[in-house]
């Protein structure tokens, strides 16, 4: 079926309500009723339908349109859902603000995209309006509930909405220290709802009746692309937790009734760390749709468990125009295996010279859309950087920075990540956005950070400081690690700040002064758990969104 380029996520929306318009749409279990103070129950595609067009008529009279961006700090509520369909409806991109976001991370998102309004809780709001003065930005901020203020700045006078307007801002680490902007058009996220509906295989969606469960954030592409527009598109109803909750997550799937479940590769970990219960296999999930599950665990999951986890790849630039998923037999489980390409991708795996590399040899991924839009589906651009948007496509291909290797029947394995990026527990965290933070802190001469492997989140950041004044002993050195590590956490989000805190002589340095990577994974396989380390993983907690 062509694609439709007249289509925006609101229109999809509209569609799906009124041709379901008494099936449910969202439902809020009672534990995240009760971590957000918010009703539980669940919401029928009309009466959501009713909700956004209110609200996206409020937007149109406050003057909000084509050109505008707003940004939403509302975690995981339903609130984010509804707001994002309502800007869609009206012409705005929305911006999505991780709750965990601190105030250096807030100034820059907010003066880097321009949003000129922000939807926050009440609680949210004046953090905000302060990162928002600090920037001299007209942004406001507005309650999910109230009626939004004037904007600032008139919107286009363009009002032609469809796939090629601009739906969103999706903000993702990358390795130069700051995060990356990504422009996403309708159609990025309305293809993602055609390909999750088309699929196939073990991963076959039922038109009206599916049901699913996410524990993954709203402001990360898999559960705002992937799952609300799988849902949207074949009217299923998608419950969004909080967040993850081992010790509740099989009690979460039977009252969600859940058919599909999504997850990352530290949830398996931690459910197979858990007493076998009679209840294990009381559930009605077909299967599970996510990336990173631990080889090892991923048969004793299934076999425990009685479902499939289904690995696939994608990352926010490429959405699922160039995602490989095993949602076909034979799945090599247990291998790492993410499935085979299908003709629609084209991927070249290419050595360090640039040359291709040969049948279980790894190299870096490279993919693009076949046919005559090599870019179909992918994000438009990085917002404001368009050196870096020419690097990422040099030569005609996206390139990853994912190390994977083919095998002899054509299906990908992932190997390792090529960029300097630290993955914790499914974020990714730049080394040197962690390391600017660092070298502010009055008692670090200089710093480099890296990942250092943790049993649950996967990886976990590590620290090697050479200090101003070194520590006498460990007693002065826990007091610096811990006074580094509250440094961090009053300035980035709890996962980026260090898990571990090594003090060093020195740093392995090119004679530029720059950090050797290579060498510095040594060095921190070298300290990791001796006398000079200190383990600061406790420290590190998430704030109530």
């Amino acid at each position: 079926m062509a694609f439709d380029r007249s289509q925006t996520v609101y229109s999809r929306f509209e569609a799906t309500a009124r041709r379901f318009a008494d099936r449910p749409f969202l439902a809020v279990l009672d534990e995240t009723a009760e971590a957000y103070g918010i009703g539980a129950g669940e919401i029928a595609y009309g009466d959501a339908l009713g909700r956004v067009q209110a609200l996206a008529a409020a937007y149109r009279r406050a003057g909000y349109g084509r050109g505008h961006r707003v940004g939403l700090l509302l975690a995981n509520r339903p609130d984010f859902i509804l707001h994002w369909l309502a800007l869609n409806a009206a012409g705005v991109s929305v911006v999505p603000i991780n709750p965990d976001l601190r105030s250096a991370e807030q100034e820059y998102m907010i003066g880097h995209s321009e949003m000129v309004l922000a939807v926050a809780t009440p609680e949210r709001a004046a953090e905000l309006e302060t990162a928002a003065r600090a920037v001299g930005s007209p942004m406001a901020v507005a309650g999910p509930d109230g009626e939004p203020p004037p904007a600032p700045v008139s919107a286009a006078a363009d009002a032609v909405l469809d796939a090629d307007t601009e739906c969103a801002v999706l903000y993702t680490s990358g390795t130069t220290g700051r995060p990356k902007g990504c422009l996403l058009a309708n159609e990025y996220f309305l293809h993602c709802g055609d390909w999750y509906a088309g699929i196939g295989g073990l991963c076959r969606l039922e038109e009206g009746s599916e049901r699913m469960l996410t524990p993954l954030p709203l402001f990360h592409m898999n559960a705002m692309a992937c799952s609300v527009m799988a849902m949207v598109t074949v009217g299923g109803c998608l419950t969004v937790l909080d967040r993850f909750h081992p010790r509740t997550w099989w009690d979460s799937v039977r009252a969600s009734r859940a058919s599909v479940v999504h997850y990352l590769g530290v949830m398996p970990a931690m459910l197979m760390g858990m007493e076998p219960g009679a209840a294990d296999r009381d559930h009605r999930v077909r299967f599970g749709f996510g990336a990173g599950v631990d080889k090892r665990l991923h048969a004793p999951f299934e076999e425990r468990f009685g479902f499939p986890l289904i690995e696939a790849w994608a990352m926010t630039e490429t959405g699922v125009a160039a995602a490989v998923i095993a949602s076909h037999e034979p799945r090599k489980v247990g291998t790492s295996c993410f499935g085979r390409p299908v003709p629609e991708v084209e991927v070249r795996i290419m050595r360090e010279d640039g040359t291709p590399a040969a049948a279980g040899e790894p190299g870096e991924l490279l993919v693009r859309r076949a046919g005559d839009d090599p870019r179909f589906g992918f994000f438009r651009a990085y917002l404001k950087d368009p050196e870096a948007t020419a690097a990422a496509w040099a030569g005609g291909w996206f390139r990853t920075g994912d190390v994977v290797l083919a095998d002899g029947d054509g299906d990908l394995h992932f190997v390792d990540r090529k960029k300097n990026v630290i993955r914790r527990s499914g974020e990714n965290i730049s080394a040197v956005e962690v390391e600017s933070v660092l070298l502010q802190h009055p008692g670090v001469r200089q710093v480099a950070v890296a990942p250092t492997a943790d049993p649950v989140r996967g990886e976990e950041v590590m620290a090697c400081i050479v200090a101003r004044d070194a520590p006498a002993d460990a007693s002065a050195r826990e007091a610096l690690a811990r006074d580094v590590v509250a440094w961090c956490l009053s300035r980035l989000a709890y996962y980026k700040a260090p898990g571990h805190v090594a003090f060093v002589d020195a740093l392995p340095l090119t004679s530029t002064e720059k950090i050797q990577r290579g060498a510095l994974r040594e060095l921190v396989a070298a300290v990791v758990g001796t006398p000079a380390s200190v383990d600061t993983r406790a420290l590190k907690k998430r704030r109530a969104a």
